[in-house]
């Protein structure tokens, strides 16, 4: 599965178009199926470079790029995935179900 559709990387937003969003709108989820990694895209460059809120050893915004994404395999050896039944959701939502997950 491609990380990011044409039509996805169509809807995300250019980075630094959204820092002034309190909440913004998350718009893909990719996580690794055997492990807990998850990252979130808010923002993308139109290249390889993403924004978004990335939970792993802890919760944090930051900057990661498809490409280390497409590289990284899980203790099983499996590869990331996009989440293909994530809707665009806000932040503070995803922010939420995250912290629920972790307790």
């Amino acid at each position: 599965m491609k990380l990011l559709t044409k039509a996805l990387r169509k809807k995300l937003p250019p980075l630094y178009s959204t820092e002034d969003d309190d909440d913004p709108v998350v718009q893909a989820k990719f996580f690794t199926p055997d492990s807990k990694g998850t990252c979130y895209c808010i923002e993308f460059d139109g290249e390889d470079l993403c924004f978004g809120f990335v939970v792993g050893h802890y919760p944090e915004m930051g900057y990661f790029s498809l490409s280390e994404l497409e590289s990284v395999r899980g203790p099983l050896g499996l590869s990331i995935e996009r989440d293909s039944g994530f809707e665009p959701t806000r932040l503070s939502v995803v922010k939420r179900q995250e912290e629920r997950l972790r307790r």
